[in-house]
């Protein structure tokens, strides 16, 4: 079964013996479609010729080798159909490389998917066919829409924001504008209008819309069309008077690397100035070896044609040509072995309904989807179709057409002076020679001479005191810092009574029915003003409040006094006076004869001791260490206590106390008061809405003197007891009467003022960036001094200015200090004290167990005098001596009251005189054992 099965491929398709039998590769048939009356299709198709050469001199051993089969189109979409049509049926083709323009490539596009074979075109560059939409359509060379983000980025670097496009009426032409919009608008650059030109269009005619585009503003503009079109069209600009240093002309890619086709001296006296986009193609050894090459082959293949000769240019999509050619090469050697059946009309002439369908189509176009190489342009890689071009070179053109490198532009680093270097900076690109030979920037606009102007509505009356925030002046400043001119004209509005105004939301519709361009007021900007047009960010502070009469609330109360401190404040502070009194009580009890005596006595001592540290008044002698350490710190901490108390007493009594006499907006209404308005405002609908106020309660008022009279009067005698309105309203009140009033309660949130544009207007953005740029500067201040006056001298307004009474979180430090510094002192006398005198203790305590007994014993022990303590040890007597360290002996017991009578006569005597102690003892008598006066001597406690 298999012999049959080859045998029958054998007879069907005899080609597939020529390798085998003769070693002689396989012909494989590949279309060309070119304009061969033109320079750019005979220079690309030479460098086709080439390529396949160079091709198959470096891959000898491929089994395949592409045939052209060529085919002119005649410069028209029908003789590229025609030829393409011709090549599918007649000539077997297995894919078709052009055609050379994106109209005749849309039509050939569709036969390519009808036939199933590849469409290949270096040439068409429009976004209208891509091959998203035609599957059998690729794209070796550019896409228009790949410069679109250069073009963007290279406007905005320059700080110009509207660029006016001026392109040829055609497919290719018209069909790159929408993608390059898009990017304008990514980055806010606006397209005020648009040129079209035909390419019959006759010198008058371009001349009429160069003088057209003369009298707008724009100076920017970007010229996309073919180069005998782009020819008359500078020659004609430079007649207008259009190539001088107020201009910007950029052009295209395709125009850019075409430019070498256009006559020279049209470029050296039209085109200076002008800045260019072209693809990045790498210098590299190979492509000057080829250069060389074609420039040798296109002299002997016209060397008798002398005008051909002088128009040999070899451009970017002679590269593409090249790079092309080699990728079908490599497909069709990986996709081989390819089908060549074809259905054949039987008349031999060409018929769309017996277009056959190819077999190996898609395997053939799959394999060049996939190729990736190093080409003489760089790297040839398909991206979903299209030709990935990794980088633009932009270009100065200065009278030659090489032109000059300034720079580049790559998808993730953007303008950059280097393919190494990035960012958008002022260094990011070189120096540009403008037209009119002009190094500097041009501004990108002018204020034109027969642009319509804005309509701009103003208020035809104005609220009498409220004129300030007509001031047009704002809004002519932020028109100043516009990149562009803005033509305008004022028009007063008025109501149909022409007497007043009338409501905003009347003036803001008159925007949205197109009878005015625009709205100079203070208008506020609320949500539903904004479902009809557009507003500017806000130029003042937002923000409802109110303004109500200020009273003075410095207190004349008997007992103001106690206000300094709050009351847990107070109660803190007696309880440490009681605390650290009895701290040091038991310091000081054993060793200072002036905390002892009897228990009221001690008592008193307590209480005048610690509260006399208040005037630093105390005469008490402090002998224990640990007391003077409690001591010190108590008196740091009054100390403080007594300052702070003093300063915010003396504010209380001094300092006026302005207060508002009402603080929140539910206080009005809950005590049924008069509350006043501005006439006309929003503010009655918040009033009403979100407060539910009666409306008879709601007063309208029409200047801050009738705000002034209607507060003055009160609620309860005709006038109002606040002011609600928007902040800018009241701060001009408050202006002029800022002594008895002041703005009061929460502030509730609005949008500001705004000026009001159509719904979609381009100038609303730039507006706001100029308004913003004028609030974060002085010129802002300038102008809200005008309109609110200098109010430095006012009260603070809507704050209570009243001293507040100081607390314990303020303090609790202090007192945590000298707390644990008299508790440490306290543990730390007892573990002393009952360390020293264990033995005493343990003994008088054998003889009893109970716990009351022990306690009891420790506070006697505890209530005598420490005779050791050198308070009392270096005691004098009265008659100069001093008493002896054995007047008590270590083992006499305080608790022996039963001492019998010694046999030696003495006399005891003591003396208290200011806390100093004398002591007098008689001598004991020489007949009396010492032993006896030892342990005999009873101890006075």
């Amino acid at each position: 079964m298999k012999d049959h099965l080859l045998f029958l491929i054998i007879f069907f398709n005899p080609l597939f013996l020529l390798p085998i039998f003769s070693g002689e590769p396989t012909p494989v048939s590949i279309g060309v479609v070119l304009d061969m009356n033109s320079s750019l299709g005979k220079t690309c198709f030479l460098s086709m010729k080439m390529a396949k050469d160079d091709f198959y001199t470096s891959h000898p051993d491929y089994n395949t080798r592409i045939v052209f089969k060529l085919r002119d189109s005649l410069r028209q979409v029908i003789g590229a159909a025609d030829g393409a049509l011709d090549l599918i049926k007649n000539e077997k083709v297995q894919a078709i490389i052009g055609p050379q323009t994106s109209g005749e490539a849309q039509f050939v596009g569709d036969l390519g998917e009808k036939a199933k074979i590849p469409i290949i075109s270096f040439s068409a560059t429009s976004p209208s066919i891509s091959p998203s939409q035609s599957p059998f359509f690729l794209r070796t060379g550019l896409t228009d829409a790949a410069q679109s983000p250069a073009i963007a980025s290279l406007i905005k670097f320059y700080g110009w924001h509207r660029l006016v496009p001026i392109y040829e009426d055609t497919d290719s032409c018209a069909g790159f504008i929408p993608s390059l919009i898009d990017s304008l608008l990514d980055a806010d650059i606006t397209v005020p209008y648009r040129t079209l030109l035909s390419k019959n269009s006759n010198d008058d005619h371009i001349s009429s819309e160069l003088y057209l585009l003369k009298t707008m503003q724009t100076r920017v503009f970007f010229v996309h069309m073919s180069t005998p079109l782009a020819s008359r069209f500078f020659q004609k600009a430079e007649e207008a008077g259009m190539m001088t240093d107020d201009y910007v002309w950029i052009i295209s890619e395709k125009l850019t690397s075409l430019i070498r086709l256009m006559n020279s001296s049209i470029i050296h006296d039209s085109m200076k100035g002008v800045i260019g986009l072209r693809p990045y193609v790498p210098k590299t050894g190979k492509l000057a070896g080829f250069q060389r090459r074609w420039r040798r082959e296109f002299r002997r293949e016209f060397a008798d044609d002398a005008d051909e000769s002088e128009s040999m240019i070899l451009t970017t999509y002679g590269y593409w040509a090249y790079d092309t050619v080699s990728a079908v090469a490599m497909a069709v050697e990986a996709a081989s072995p390819l089908d060549n059946g074809r259905v054949m009309s039987s008349n031999g002439k060409t018929d769309l309904s017996e277009i056959s369908a190819s077999k190996t189509g898609e395997k053939l176009l799959d394999a060049i989807r996939v190729l990736s190489f190093t080409g003489l342009a760089g790297k040839f890689l398909l991206v979903d179709g299209e030709l990935n071009v990794s980088a633009f070179q932009v270009l100065n053109f200065n009278g030659d057409q090489s032109g000059r490198e300034i720079g580049y532009w790559t998808p993730g680093a953007g303008l950059s002076r280097t393919l190494k270097g990035g960012g958008n900076n002022s260094e990011s690109l070189g120096p540009v020679i403008w037209p009119g030979e002009s190094t500097r920037v041009p501004k990108g606009w002018e204020t034109p001479t027969g642009e319509k102007k804005l309509r701009i509505a103003v208020p035809g009356t104005v609220l009498p005191g409220f004129k300030s925030f007509l001031d047009i002046k704002m809004f002519e400043a932020a028109v100043k810092r516009l990149p562009y001119a803005l033509p305008f004209e004022y028009f007063n509005y008025s109501s149909s009574d022409g007497k007043s105004t009338g409501s905003y939301d009347l003036l803001a519709r008159q925007v949205a029915d197109k009878k005015y361009d625009a709205v100079v007021a203070d208008m506020t900007i609320t949500s539903n003003r904004s479902e009809y047009v557009d507003f500017t960010l806000p130029y003042t502070v937002a923000g409802i409040s109110m303004v109500v009469p200020i009273k003075n609330q410095r207190s004349k109360n008997a007992w103001i006094f106690v206000k300094p401190l709050t009351p847990d404040l107070w109660l803190v502070s007696l309880g440490f006076f009681v605390f650290t009194g009895s701290i040091i009580w038991v310091l000081e009890h054993r060793i200072n004869p002036e905390f002892r005596g009897p228990p009221t006595n001690q008592i008193g001592t307590i209480f005048y001791f610690t509260f006399s540290i208040l005037v630093f008044a105390h005469r008490e002698n402090i002998v224990s260490n640990l007391a003077r350490v409690v001591v010190i710190i108590w008196v740091f901490v009054v100390l403080i206590l007594q300052s702070s108390y003093t300063a915010s007493l003396t504010s209380l009594l001094t300092v006026e106390q302005f207060e508002p006499s009402y603080t929140h907006i539910s206080e009005l209404k809950d005590n049924g008061e008069r509350v006043g308005y501005l006439k006309d405002s929003f503010v009655k609908g918040f009033l009403v809405k979100t407060w539910k106020f009666d409306q008879e309660k709601l007063i309208p008022f029409r200047s801050p003197q009738e705000y002034a009279e209607a507060l003055a009067k009160g609620s309860r005698n005709g006038g109002v007891a606040a002011i609600i309105d928007e902040i800018p309203y009241l701060k001009v009140f408050l202006k002029d009467h800022c002594d008895n009033y002041t703005m009061a309660g929460q502030t509730y949130k609005t949008s500001g003022f705004g000026f009001v544009f159509p719904k979609g207007s381009p100038i609303v953005s730039d507006l706001s960036r100029a308004i913003l740029n004028i609030t974060e500067g002085d010129e802002m201040s300038d102008i809200e001094r005008r309109w609110f006056g200098d109010q430095t001298n006012c009260p603070k307004l809507g704050s209570k200015l009243s001293s507040n009474s100081l607390d314990f979180t303020s303090f609790w430090g202090l007192f945590l200090i000298t707390g644990t510094v008299s508790l440490l002192a306290f543990f730390l006398y007892w573990i002393i004290f009952l360390y020293k005198n264990r033995h005493q203790l343990m003994s008088n305590m054998a003889s009893q167990s109970s716990l009351r007994w022990r306690l009891q014993s420790i506070g006697q022990l505890f209530d005598q005098r420490d005779l050791s303590s050198h308070t009392f040890r270096n005691a004098e007597v009265k008659d100069g001596s001093k008493r002896s360290t054995e007047d008590q002996s270590p083992h006499s017991s305080p608790f022996n009251n039963n001492c019998p009578q010694s046999p030696m006569s003495f006399s005891t005597s003591q003396t208290f005189e200011e806390g100093n102690v004398s002591t007098e003892l008689a001598t004991p008598n020489s007949e009396t054992p010492l032993h006896v006066v030892r342990h005999c001597c009873c101890t006075d406690h």
